[in-house]
């Protein structure tokens, strides 16, 4: 009888982890979550079991929402990106690098003095990830996620970490977005220049909706339906008015996580929606 009740318990058991594994397979849609992590950045981008986290955000609030977008049974990340070596965008990883495995790590391999930095750098080295530099390599491709590498150009004088910011434009059937980091208007002049932007769906706004980063010129190149904003409480204001001013003007669909928390945008490559 008692060996009878454990089969039973066990199958039980069995059985209920496979309908809550069920109840969390991922949706079809491509999904980008701007995660709330305070004053930092930290971009999931989910399609199915694949998964490219742009930085990490500050402290660790980065594992919650990875563990609201990340079935429980999924421990691999496929891309993680760190834009700038700066630690509101570098430090979360940390955790990631700690609790998933991690098969590439794309940077421009600009360095921080930073302690913690060191030891985010030896813990890839220890993890025998895959290293990606933004000089040799310029075109990713993760399942059906094609990622253009526009920014820092390689002959590109270094002008601070913020202005070398990995910027990534990304493509998914008939869907683009663009991931901006820190880049500020001088770069940005530049890179418009090296490169002729499309019509997005999707731009993360530059340096926490900074006035020393959005510029009226990339808007009008790109002409985003919407904008996200990451940015917590801060002492320099960011968003800043003149920002938010700038996308109203032009009647893009601002959202900005201190005030929305996570904010999830799903598409199925044609038309996009946002989840929360």
């Amino acid at each position: 009888m008692r060996k009878t009740i454990l089969t039973l318990s066990l199958l039980t058991l069995i059985a209920a982890l496979f309908w809550i594994a069920v109840f969390t397979l991922p949706e079809k849609n491509l999904r980008i979550i701007a995660c709330n992590v305070g004053q930092g950045d930290a971009f999931l981008i989910t399609k199915r079991n694949t998964q490219i986290l742009i930085d990490g955000g500050p402290g660790n609030k980065v594992a919650n929402c990875l563990s609201k977008n990340i079935p429980f049974w999924d421990r691999k990340i496929e891309l993680v990106v760190l834009t700038h070596p700066e630690e509101d965008h570098y430090h979360g990883l940390l955790e990631v690098f700690n609790n998933f495995k991690v098969l590439y790590f794309l940077s421009n391999e600009a360095e921080s003095g930073n302690q913690s930095f060191g030891v985010l750098k030896n813990l890839i080295e220890k993890e025998n990830v895959k290293l990606i530099s933004t000089q040799r390599t310029k075109k990713l491709k993760i399942g059906l996620i094609y990622l253009d590498i526009l920014w820092p150009l390689e002959e590109y004088p270094q002008k601070g970490n913020n202005n070398n910011s990995v910027v990534l434009l990304l493509k998914y059937a008939d869907f683009e977005g663009l991931f901006t980091g820190d880049i500020g208007p001088d770069a940005i002049e530049d890179l418009l220049k090296a490169h002729r932007l499309p019509n997005l769906e999707y731009i993360k706004i530059p340096h926490h909706g900074s006035k020393n980063g959005l510029t009226e010129s990339l808007l009008d190149a790109t002409n985003p339906q919407i904008a996200v904003i990451s940015a917590g409480r801060n002492p320099w204001g960011h968003p800043h008015k003149e920002v938010l001013d700038m996308l109203s003007a032009r009647n893009i669909r601002t959202f900005v996580t201190k005030e929305e928390g996570d904010v999830v945008i799903a598409t199925n490559g044609f038309t996009l929606e946002k989840v929360n």
